[in-house]
């Protein structure tokens, strides 16, 4: 869509913040039920019968869900316009966490987390499809970091409060509650949200140009070492953070639930400034492959020194999961540089592929991550669910360290391209 065809952008700005405002709640949302299985790992464990691997699948298949919908959406978007596709999506999103609020079955609680990933996918790309036609150019990198930020703020909710508010209403309830609030952000999203000024382009033409992209995109290797530094990069913060934190925070600290939760959360918190401020010095010193480089090493590191350095106090491991977020906030570099290093008529599809095998990626870890605890239980039990030992955590983890460490060497092989389009 050409800039110009949009007309003046101040008369309407206003109503911009607004219709990305509403679907960042989505956002938030879709984050808080990502993370709110970390929350409740015993619970689902004894009410389903099961060990950590079926967990974690059980977890992982929102990501499935999530990252198979990216490019969909993608294409949906630009299809049939960002009104009908958000409150479609929202309302997939509060059917699936009703559906696994009031689940009796494995298969049942599979379903509702398929649903609520599907309809989360369209939250991110549908805010940023949002800003490109609502906001001048200028101000894109910026509405990226405060959209990524406030996602993380969800994550956030979704541990540390949601683990207080589930010793309330147990966790049934609170999803319960959260489908309540999806359903009425449908009708929100409805109101409110607009596709574009009457003078946009045709949306069907926009269909081939992004099946066109997603072949460009994949020919490019760029586009692949770019996907991959930023899954490894991330891969704690929605392996650890969004799950398996809170029972090791209560295992090797123990921290009841609620506590236990707001340390996890720590990587969370400081997910919540790294994306933007990490990518307005990347813009404002004009480099990226360095920073990339930096933030992954400090990732790794500041990861495994949590992990296996004994006697830490208290307060530096809370300072280095902190850290910890902030630094993999890179993300939002990584995003800056696949749209850098690809035509800029593909930037949507090159997004896409970026999130689908990041969220991707992390699916499998979460069920992996599970596998090998469940190799290392000791026949432990407290209440119907699996008890795992320290050393159960410290070698399965080991397995995510090193998919962290493993970001350091692909982000090596990433072309800088000085903040400007190289394709």
């Amino acid at each position: 869509m050409e800039r110009a065809a949009l007309g003046p952008r101040a008369p309407a700005i206003g109503s911009a913040w607004l219709m990305w405002g509403v679907t960042c709640l989505l956002f938030c949302y879709g984050f808080f039920a990502r993370v709110t299985p970390s929350v409740i790992v015993d619970d689902l464990m004894r009410d389903f019968g099961v060990g950590a691997a079926v967990v974690g699948n059980l977890s992982a298949f929102y990501f499935y869900a999530y990252a198979g919908m990216q490019l969909p959406t993608g294409v949906a978007l630009d299809r049939f316009g960002a009104r009908r596709v958000i409150a479609t999506s929202a309302a997939v999103c509060g059917l699936g966490s009703l559906l696994f609020a009031v689940a009796d079955t494995l298969a049942v609680a599979y379903a509702g987390r398929v649903l609520i990933g599907a309809g989360a996918a369209c939250a991110m790309i549908g805010a940023l499809k949002l800003a490109s036609i609502w906001f001048p150019p200028n101000r894109f990198a910026l509405i990226f970091g405060l959209t990524a930020t406030i996602g993380a703020s969800g994550a956030v909710l979704g541990q540390g409060p949601a683990a207080a508010l589930i010793a309330v209403t147990g966790w049934r309830g609170i999803h319960i509650g959260g489908a309540v609030f999806v359903f009425l952000l449908v009708g929100l999203i409805w109101l409110v949200v607009r596709d574009g000024p009457p003078s946009g382009a045709a949306a069907p033409a926009a269909r081939p140009r992004l099946l066109q992209g997603l072949a460009v995109v994949l020919r490019n290797p760029q586009s692949w070492f770019i996907a991959l530094t930023n899954a490894t990069m991330v891969a704690p913060l929605l392996c650890f953070g969004a799950l398996w934190g809170v029972p090791y925070m209560m295992t090797a600290y123990g921290l009841d639930r609620p506590a236990a939760g707001l340390a996890s959360s720590m990587m969370l918190m400081g997910h919540t400034v790294g994306p933007a401020l990490i990518g307005w010095y990347s813009d404002r010193i004009g480099l990226r492959k360095p920073i990339l480089t930096v933030c992954a090493v400090l990732g790794v590191a500041s990861f495994a020194i949590v992990l296996y350095v004994p006697g830490l106090p208290w307060l530096l491991v809370c300072g280095l999961l902190i850290l910890h977020g902030a630094v993999v906030g890179a993300s939002s570099v990584n995003y800056a540089t696949v749209k850098e290093n690809n035509p800029i008529a593909f930037t949507g599809v090159a997004s896409g592929f970026v999130n689908m095998t990041t969220m991707g990626i992390s699916a499998v870890l979460q069920f992996l991550l599970g596998w090998l605890l469940d190799l290392q239980w000791e026949g432990a039990s407290v209440a119907g669910a699996r008890v795992y030992s320290m050393a159960a955590y410290q070698w399965t983890m080991a397995a995510l360290v090193a998919v962290s460490a493993a970001a350091v060497a692909v982000s090596l092989l990433i072309r800088e391209t000085r903040c400007r389009s190289v394709a």
